[in-house]
């Protein structure tokens, strides 16, 4: 079954991708930063008018994928307002040190979300080995990867992607 996703960083996208037949809304702020987590508003707001299933990125700040300790307590934080809210999933990524999968922090804040769909997101495409690392995010539980292959687009990493699937 084919399912489209539509990300969404403002009402109106989010009343765009009901009318048009998304299957999930993927919903954040700062498109620019390459998405951050939504304010508590919008997340409330969003569930209001929506029809569909909303996935929030949980992304304290823009830039790299590596986060301190309290970055990681604002992530688990924001988990606690999606799950007072009902929000269908969450959407995050975390990188350790070396841009790798950071499989402790990754699992903590699986765990904080009570293994409800979760999907690893762009930060795959940062990583020296992206097979090993689809193969750690599956094992730690995700449902899916949002991934471009680890290039700039995902028109420009499709054999990567297409490989993936095999995995």
């Amino acid at each position: 079954m084919k399912q489209l996703e539509i990300a969404c960083c403002n009402l109106d996208s989010i009343i765009n991708a009901n009318k048009g037949g998304a299957s999930r809304i993927e919903l954040f702020e700062n498109l620019i930063d390459g998405g951050c987590t939504p304010s508590y508003g919008m997340m409330k707001k969003a569930k209001e008018i929506s029809d569909i299933p909303i996935y929030v990125m949980i992304r304290p700040r823009g830039g790299h994928f590596v986060y301190s300790k309290d970055e990681l307590d604002i992530m688990k934080s924001d988990i606690e307002i999606c799950h007072h809210l009902n929000i269908d999933g969450i959407v995050f990524g975390i990188l350790d040190e070396n841009s790798e999968v950071n499989i402790a922090a990754c699992d903590e804040l699986l765990k904080k979300w009570k293994n409800k769909p979760a999907t690893f997101h762009r930060a795959i495409d940062l990583v020296s080995n992206i097979e090993k690392s689809i193969n750690m995010i599956i094992d730690l539980g995700f449902e899916r990867v949002l991934t471009s292959g680890g290039r700039a687009t995902a028109k420009e990493g499709l054999h990567t992607i297409l490989d993936l699937l095999i995995v």
